[in-house]
């Protein structure tokens, strides 16, 4: 027995008073999705962890569940005596339901996964540290969209329809919720965008709206944006309105820039200048031979050897690179000093990651500052410590908009507050907010109403990206953050698919023949990913059969060929903003979405509390599918998809399994291999002498281990290579090569 009896199913929720956790009761029949919300506190996930701390052995995900639902036909329960316990059977929830609040708690590290007797495939759950913290003092469900916005419908009234009216024709492509954010005179304006509702067309339009209609000096307004791409595509907005040489359209960097630059000798005791990728380069490799390493050392201790598979040495070393300058400006953003307590290291290896890295971000530091040197992070800094020193040289602007607000962080808001405007008008999206990871605080669009008591919200509901079909499943696959329906404005067949493969392989295969066999313009197809490891591999495939495309990563963003109008092929950060007729979101199951594992061990490692990780993966799988016009692909391999498509999504689209013949492989014999690898070896072994260098610095075990596994036969294979980048073909390829075909 359960504690679900009858007919009027008796629901217990959790609260906390006086710092202990407590039930509370109610009748199923009054509104049982309404009372699971608690008003946005729902706190039932510490049932989890309670049960976890109850019971005194590791469980597996299905025990822990039957123990929750009160599941006596489940021997463990039985044989154990858990029935007895005070939280058998204190969730009335439906499996699915438990398992995504299980993944939840995971994902955010409150419950540990561990191997039982060395064996890796069998997990336990256990209560970590963390987990235990939150049972003395909630703080997960804060975190989470439902608990602290509440959108609400746009109250269109018969003065704004009248000013409509009146601006007839300037407004005339509009729907009323833009053209309300239009012309709203309010001095705090937050327009809530959903994606696809053509928020940089009313952010620009604001502005010409401003000048033209409301007699704005134009000098006195000035429109930020992240990317030096948004900011190009508001220009050429502006440029259209005839408004490009005078209004100021700056991203937060080129803003400070121009601040730096106009005040250099106030601020700065030398001249000072922006690094180049190449003094990125110089400084960590001084830094690493300060502390006796090379790049070849920092990457083996750094990554494992699964977050190296599917890269080259030169795109390890940028993305330690990478890192490295990250952590810096994180903590200068944090205004807090780097230092190892603030990492989270479960191995030696973590702890070797954190110290090499704290040693580079020193090095870095102290170099920048004997050198005249900054980032993007002291860009910022540096902007705000002089408008600090010197008010009076602050520049004053009328009205400031503000686009992604999403995505600002504490920095990027002190700066703005020091501008002070007595006008600011900001878009963003909460859906779409995916930089929690990199200092990103989604708690500023949420509370811009608490800042700005006076303001109006406005939101823009209606997409006019994507068909009503896939309106309808973006919509759902966010349900549980309880913001606003978007309405689709397209009609369109339904092209939604849901594709399961035995094997990654023949999930590729699919993808490049679909594409292969597709009418429409290469620039009208996307792949998306969630790792850079997909990209490569996926990447590596679709040169071999000569389709044409271009990479968009988080490291890299290049042409595979010298023609435009290639498919792109992108992770999901690095795609945001864009849109295509067709989308393939590739990878779809457990271990991408959420994802499991990082590319950035040391970012990973940061102990991070602003956000909800698995809630920001979420929104990563919305951003992913709203990307598509037309038609959507979901594909994975694996037992089963994602979780993020619930079984209500499962409903809204055509699933089916697809067998595909992946393109033959070469093989050899083991007794060839073992002479390739001997013969490789000795070729290595012959060129470390001549060049007075370890064996390793001219080319990785792994490396001579993956030749003999695909055997390339001419120099296009061996970008396939782990560890070959176009240096290495360029040095060693004829010599691998004949090696190989010998």
């Amino acid at each position: 027995m359960s504690n679900i009896e009858g007919k009027n199913k008796i629901i217990r929720h959790a609260r906390f008073e006086d710092g202990q956790l407590v039930l509370s009761s109610k009748n199923k029949n009054m509104e049982y999705l309404d009372n699971k919300s608690d008003d946005g506190k729902n706190l039932d996930y510490l049932f989890v962890l309670k049960a976890l701390q109850e019971i005194p052995f590791g469980v597996g995900k299905k025990l822990l569940i039957d123990f929750l639902q009160g599941n006596r036909m489940n021997k463990s329960i039985v044989n154990n005596k858990l029935y007895l316990k005070k939280n058998f059977g204190s969730m009335v929830y439906e499996k699915d339901e438990l398992t995504a609040m299980i993944n939840n708690l995971i994902q955010n590290d409150m419950i540990e996964l561990n191997s039982v007797n060395a064996n890796k495939r069998w997990k336990m759950l256990e209560l970590s540290v963390k987990g235990k913290k939150e049972l003395e003092d909630p703080i997960l469900y804060r975190r989470k969209l439902a608990f602290n916005f509440r959108e609400t419908e746009t109250e269109i009234t018969d003065e704004d329809r009248s000013l409509f009216e009146e601006f007839s024709v300037f407004l005339s492509r509009f729907n009323d919720e833009q053209k309300k954010a239009i012309i709203s005179d309010k001095a705090h304006v937050l327009c809530i965008a959903g994606a696809g509702s053509g928020k940089t067309a009313v952010l620009t339009k604001k502005v010409e709206f401003l000048v033209k209609h409301r007699s704005i000096d134009p000098e006195k307004i000035l429109a930020i944006t992240f990317t030096r791409k948004a900011r190009r595509e508001m220009m050429t907005r502006l440029s259209e309105g005839g408004l490009l040489d005078s209004v100021m359209v700056e991203t937060f960097n080129s803003f400070c820039e121009k601040i730096l630059r106009q005040h250099n000798y106030l601020i700065y005791d030398k001249p000072v200048r922006v690094i180049s990728y190449k003094d990125r380069a110089m400084m960590v490799n001084n830094a690493l031979s300060k502390i006796h390493m090379d790049m070849s050392k920092a990457v083996d201790v750094y990554f494992s050897d699964a977050q190296m598979k599917g890269k080259t040495e030169e795109q390890l070393a940028n993305i330690f690179r990478n890192d490295c300058f990250f952590i810096r400006d994180y903590f200068k953003f944090k205004n807090k000093k780097i230092a190892e307590s603030s990492f989270e290291t479960s191995s030696l290896k973590h702890e070797k990651s954190v110290k090499m890295v704290i040693a580079v971000c020193n090095y870095i530091e102290a170099y920048m500052r004997r050198y005249g040197l900054r980032d993007f992070a002291d860009q910022l800094i540096d902007t705000i410590a002089f408008f600090k020193k010197h008010k009076d040289l602050i520049p004053r602007f009328d009205h400031i908009l503000i686009d992604e607000y999403q995505d600002v962080n504490s920095t990027q808001i002190q700066l703005v507050d020091f501008l002070s405007p007595e006008n600011i008008f900001c878009v963003g999206d909460p859906r779409q907010s995916i930089y929690g990871w990199r200092g990103s605080d989604i708690r500023y669009i949420l509370n811009f109403e608490e800042k700005y008591p006076d303001c109006e919200i406005i939101t823009l509901r209606k997409n006019y990206r994507s068909t009503g079909h896939i309106v309808d499943l973006i919509n759902n696959s966010i349900k549980n953050m309880r913001l606003a329906d978007l309405q689709s404005s397209i009609e369109g067949k339904k092209d939604i698919n849901l594709l399961k493969f035995t094997s990654e392989d023949e999930e590729f295969e699919f993808v490049i023949q679909k594409i292969i066999e597709s009418d429409l313009p290469r620039n009208e197809i996307f792949i998306l990913a969630r790792t850079n490891r997909q990209l490569n591999e996926l990447s590596q495939l679709m040169k071999a059969q000569g389709v044409e495309h271009v990479v968009r990563s988080d490291e890299i963003k290049k042409s595979v060929t010298s023609r435009k109008n290639d498919i792109t092929l992108a992770t999901i950060h690095a795609i945001k903003g864009m849109e295509a007729e067709m989308v393939f979101v590739i990878g779809c199951n457990g271990i991408n979405f959420p994802c499991k594992g990082s590319e950035h061990p040391v970012i990973e490692m940061v102990k991070v509390e602003e956000y909800d990780k698995e809630e920001e993966e979420r929104r990563l799988f919305y951003v992913a599918m709203s990307r598509a016009k037309n038609s959507l692909y979901l594909t994975y391999s694996g037992n089963k998809p994602t979780y993020f498509i619930s079984n209500t999504m499962k409903k809204m689209i055509e699933e089916k399994e697809v067998k595909v013949q992946p393109k033959e492989k070469a093989e050899i014999s083991i007794d060839q291999s073992k002479d390739m690898i001997t013969r490789l070896k000795d070729w290595r072994r012959k060129l470390s002498k001549e060049h007075n260098v370890p064996a390793y610095v001219i080319m990785h075990d792994r490396t001579l281990i993956d030749i003999t596994q695909k055997i390339p036969r001419e120099s296009a294979e061996l970008e396939e290579i782990h560890g070959f980048g176009p240096e290495k073909i360029m040095k060693y390829g004829e010599e691998i090569l004949k090696i190989v075909n010998a």
